[in-house]
């Protein structure tokens, strides 16, 4: 551990952590729009300066290592002016229409310019207008709300290793795109979407069904496999209207495309919602106890009539490790045969 002074307080932190990890886990706040604790790096925004004594410019917190004795100031004069400065240029080509934005209330940019109090812009000039529409299934994305910031971009590359997306084009001109600005095509699970700062990446469900002060959040696990990756729903009216992770999770805040997208199934009128049990060459809907009793009272008439071995199991990928094992423990020991499987074969 080595010792270092932020704002007058010293701490002691780990030899190889950046400024800005030092100040977070101290809480000290530090704005910033690029950086994430789980990519690498970046520097791009510029909003995390911070003067540190003996250097003759301010110097990016989320890039700077800390060293032995290090001195750092998070915020004086300087560093806010600069920091107000950044934000204005980031709203200078920014769409003016967060009363209609799907991301207002979780906009990073917005929290911004409402703490320096931008009521009006010096900078305000010609804006970026993209005027294609990307016709992908899953995620919404409008061009001209993204500042370039390098989240999705980076995600793609460092966490999924798809690299589906790149920014193209240099000064005024740059932008986020697919190969030769085709339409998005790719895994679709939305890592992208959960790293947007501001509006220009939305999954396409969600549009038009409630922004943050409608939305009211329930933590579950994932249905689809056993990996049991944390799912936070976002739920308006009572109805599913997006889905995102915890980054505090065993998943780290990162989902497949069913986890973030595929939740449709909840209100579909085919769902089953009780056990069945066929009565007269009919499906009627019956209690787990009934379902549970039928079960075992057909499976010990079958072992009794024709022996264990005319019984097999078919396990499921859905479940978890700890369920399957206790499925194939109850077909070996309980039923007494090797007859079991699995549907994926792990």
């Amino acid at each position: 551990m080595i010792k270092i002074i932020i704002n007058g307080k010293q701490i002691k932190v780990q030899p190889d952590t950046t400024i800005l990890d030092a100040a977070r886990r101290n809480d000290i706040y530090i704005p910033t729009i690029c950086d994430d604790p789980r990519l690498e790096p970046y520097g791009g925004c510029r909003l995390c300066l911070v003067q540190i004594k003996g250097m003759p410019r301010l110097v990016s917190a989320c890039t700077t290592p800390v060293t032995e004795g290090m001195e750092v100031e998070t915020t004086n004069d300087q560093i806010e002016r600069q920091r107000r400065t950044i934000v204005e240029l980031l709203l200078s080509d920014h769409p003016n229409d967060c009363m209609v934005c799907e991301k207002a209330g979780d906009c990073t940019l917005q929290e911004l310019a409402y703490f320096y109090d931008l009521r009006a812009n010096r900078f305000y000039g010609e804006r970026r207008q993209y005027t294609k529409k990307d016709l992908n299934p899953f995620i919404q994305r409008d061009m001209e709300k993204c500042i370039l910031c390098g989240k999705c971009v980076r995600v793609c590359e460092e966490v999924q290793g798809v690299g589906a997306i790149d920014i193209s084009s240099r000064g005024f001109t740059a932008k986020v795109t697919p190969p030769f600005e085709k339409d998005l095509d790719c895994e679709f699970c939305g890592q992208c979407v959960s790293l947007c700062p501001t509006g220009a990446l939305m999954g396409k469900e969600a549009l038009g069904r409630g922004r943050q002060k409608d939305v009211r959040k329930v933590e579950t696990i994932c249905p689809y496999c056993g990996c049991g990756c944390n799912l936070t729903l976002h739920v308006n009216r009572d109805e599913v209207v997006s889905v995102s992770s915890r980054p505090d999770t065993v998943n780290e805040g990162w989902l497949c495309v069913k986890g973030r997208f595929g939740y449709n199934f909840i209100k579909s009128p085919d769902r089953l919602k009780t056990p069945l049990i066929k009565k007269d060459g009919v499906f009627v809907e019956a209690s787990w106890d009934e379902a549970f009793q039928y079960v075992a009272d057909r499976l010990i008439a079958i072992k009794e009539k024709n022996g264990p071995d005319a019984i097999a199991g078919l396990s499921s990928a859905r479940c978890t490790n700890e369920e399957n094992y206790l499925f194939q423990k109850f077909i070996r020991a309980g039923i007494g045969t090797n007859n079991v499987d699995h549907c994926a074969r792990y």
